[in-house]
């Protein structure tokens, strides 16, 4: 069993730490710890939903549509900023998509039933979660216009810099094989696109390993869809979305 969560006034995901103290404190004896190992499968299509997770730290989740060829496509990550499962829901209800860890870390997670009757009990918890999943339809929403507009290499880039800011590293444990799935292209693209950002200077690779060593210049090589996404969180729920690659966050006393 996971063990339950002790924090000292900040739990390190920024959504809940939004909280009011107050709010904060009603939901945080109720999360639990939980170790999320790379490709961990947080909830399957299909299956009841039971526990929501918040990515805590480097740790990163993703959310992806499975094929009956066996492939399977991104539709949205969730780090530090999020949740995942049951967030807005009345009640047990069945997942649509697959959610698995992407980058392991430890994960708070509180139980379905116990978040709704915070949620029943304290509107401003309620009201918080709301906002959220407005923020996750827009990431969605603006995925799948990029996916559909812009380049392999704008996308890429745009979704290294994301993957970035959320987990708080310039250095993240992806192969270009799981960039590639990630993309919903074949490697060899990927391969290329890695390429030209190596030959830029912008990203150095090893085994099973990527840095982004110049985010500056690898921000200027991606479409503008994560600025566009952190605009709409700024406006809807200010201060829990990372802060761009270099300018210093925030963290509250």
């Amino acid at each position: 069993m996971a063990a339950i969560a002790t924090f000292e006034g900040r739990t390190g995901n920024t959504l809940i730490d939004a909280l009011r103290p107050r709010e904060w404190n009603l939901l945080v004896p109720h999360l639990q710890t939980w170790a999320g190992a790379i490709g961990r499968t947080m909830q399957a299509p299909g299956s009841q939903v039971e526990w929501a997770y918040f990515p805590i730290g480097k740790a990163m989740a993703s959310y992806r549509i499975s094929f009956g060829d066996g492939r399977e496509v991104e539709t949205a990550v969730i780090g530090r900023e999020g949740a995942v499962g049951g967030i807005v829901s009345h009640g047990h209800l069945p997942a649509f998509a697959l959610a698995v860890v992407l980058f392991g870390g430890t994960f708070a997670r509180v139980s379905i039933k116990d978040l709704e009757t915070l949620k029943a009990e304290e509107p401003a918890i309620a009201a918080l979660f709301n906002r959220y999943a407005d923020c996750l339809l827009a990431q969605v929403f603006q995925s799948n216009a990029c996916n559909a507009s812009h380049t392999l290499e704008q996308r890429a880039a745009r979704w290294l810099i994301a993957a970035c800011e959320r987990t708080g590293s310039d250095e993240l444990t992806l192969t270009q094989e799981q960039l590639a799935g990630l993309l919903g292209v074949g490697r060899s693209y990927t391969t290329r696109v890695i390429g030209r950002f190596k030959a830029e200077g912008v990203v150095e690779t090893q085994r099973g390993r990527l840095t982004v060593v110049d985010p500056e210049n690898l921000a200027a090589m991606a479409c503008d869809c994560n600025t566009i996404i952190r605009s709409h969180f700024d406006t809807v729920l200010k201060g829990v979305y990372p802060r761009p690659m270099g300018v210093p966050e925030v963290v509250p006393s």
